[in-house]
């Protein structure tokens, strides 16, 4: 199988080298001093934080891919799909397909099998419709991935060895086939454990409660979701959130528990890793807020929930992104940064 992985940063590269390690027929699309590095020493990998503790994969990174492949890893954020949809279309076989490998809630959440809004869809994620159009939902499978990676530097990650990893995928239409099981075989056999799905956007869903809280709240107070945990007054606003998402994805039909409780107990403790929101205000990049809170909102408006506390996060956050596309300047460190996904 040719495999593109659309997208190499600290997850794409991940995927990039189990694949290749088990040797699969794997490129990956890689840009700036990432292609660089990725072409001259191919991907190392540390585990344990020990310099002894590595590997490298010889990897075959490319600036410009022209395909076709039977499979493209879309591991790019998702405020960079819309402008990426076509490209990533043209490079598929006729019966390729595209693994979408995001946070927060997915352009297509309410296409591709019986919705609960008929006609709706979310403008916040797909504003032109060029998503639905350029990238056929029939080429998609969705995915949702668990897996802390660091991206050192330039070619080299780090690979908690004390963090699981799994990846759960599911058609766009709720239905099993056969691409999906070959799939998971093909991911499972590389070294990622790896589950199918016949609700794709509930386990969508089950990550995003995770992400709304701790991605939103750590870009906004600038700390880690610890600090954040052992606050009585930020611990009142994590349940708040909470409470409000479980009532947005009750109102499109999902059946979603978490206790607020127990969520802020599973971060006591955690005053180091850092969520992919937070690296992002780190390096100046522009913030993935759109798939992981605004999109809450603007389902909220559909149903009718009231959601004070996630429009006030909201609203914190367009100003904070807006601040970093205009500005482009690092607020920190940029480079030693855990992505979280």
């Amino acid at each position: 199988m040719k495999i593109l992985i659309y997208g190499a940063g600290a997850i794409g590269s991940y995927l990039g080298g189990l694949l290749t390690e088990a040797g699969q027929d794997v490129t990956l699309m890689a840009r700036g001093a990432q292609l660089e590095a990725l072409s001259a020493l191919g991907l190392v990998v540390v585990r344990n934080g020990q310099a002894d503790q590595k590997t490298q994969v010889i990897a075959r990174a490319r600036g410009d891919c022209h395909g076709p492949y039977e499979l493209v890893i879309v591991t790019l954020k998702s405020m960079h799909l819309e402008a990426a949809a076509a490209d990533i279309s043209s490079l598929l076989t006729p019966d390729g397909v595209a693994l979408m490998i995001q946070n927060g809630l997915p352009w297509w959440y309410l296409d591709g099998a019986e919705s609960p809004l008929p006609g709706a869809h979310l403008s916040c994620l797909d504003s032109t419709g060029k998503l639905r159009s350029d990238l056929p939902l029939q080429k998609v499978i969705g995915a949702v991935i668990y897996k802390p990676v660091m991206q050192m530097e330039p070619g080299r990650i780090f690979l908690p060895d004390s963090a699981s990893a799994s990846l759960v995928i599911g058609e766009i239409n709720n239905q099993k086939s056969p691409r999906l099981d070959n799939l998971a075989a093909l991911m499972s056999e590389a070294g990622l454990p790896t589950t199918t799905t016949q609700n794709i956007r509930l386990a969508k869903w089950r990550k995003l409660m995770i992400n709304l809280v701790w991605n939103s709240l750590c870009a906004i107070t600038q700390s880690t979701s610890g600090r954040i945990a052992a606050s009585q007054k930020a611990r009142a606003l994590v349940k708040n959130i909470i409470a409000e998402g479980l009532a947005v994805a009750h109102s499109v039909g999902m059946d979603l528990s978490l206790d607020a409780d127990e969520a802020l107990d599973r971060v006591a403790g955690n005053m180091d890793q850092q969520p992919s929101m937070l690296q992002d205000v780190r390096a100046g990049r522009p913030l993935e807020c759109d798939a992981i809170v605004n999109a809450v909102v603007e389902l909220a408006s559909f149903t009718g929930v009231a959601v004070p506390t996630l429009n006030s996060i909201a609203a914190c956050l367009d100003v904070l992104n807006e601040t970093l596309k205009r500005d482009r300047l690092p607020i920190g460190p940029a480079g030693k940064l855990i992505e979280s996904q």
